[in-house]
């Protein structure tokens, strides 16, 4: 049960803060999306971020900043096996798979369901 909790309250914090940036700057969503990614990718690459995923579980690695978190394990680890090549071939190889599952239920979805444009 505390492992749901924490995943809900970690996912939350997250969340609220993306909220809060949307509500209280400026920036555009777009922005607050590659803020989110780079801080991950720096926490990861500090080692900050590892706690949080070892709190926040799914709460953490799902929304945004886990992407970055992600990014920045999968290169550092294909840097310490392939060298400086790594740095480039990393992060592909990281985060192929979410980004296939992405892209594999976004294309199930437009068969699924009508489309829309905004009006």
């Amino acid at each position: 049960m505390n492992d749901y909790l924490m995943t809900f309250l970690v996912g939350g914090i997250i969340c609220t803060i993306g909220q809060i940036l949307i509500d209280k700057t400026k920036l555009t969503p777009a922005r607050i999306l590659v803020l989110f990614v780079t801080l991950g990718v720096i926490l990861g690459a500090l080692g900050i971020y590892d706690v949080v995923v070892e709190y926040g579980n799914a709460g953490a690695t799902v929304p945004l900043p886990g992407f970055g978190y992600a990014l920045s394990k999968a290169v550092m680890e294909e840097v310490d096996k392939e060298g400086l090549i790594g740095a480039f071939t990393g992060g592909i190889k990281g985060t192929a798979g979410g980004i296939s599952a992405a892209i594999l239920f976004g294309y199930i979805m437009a068969l699924i369901f009508n489309s829309k444009s905004k009006k």
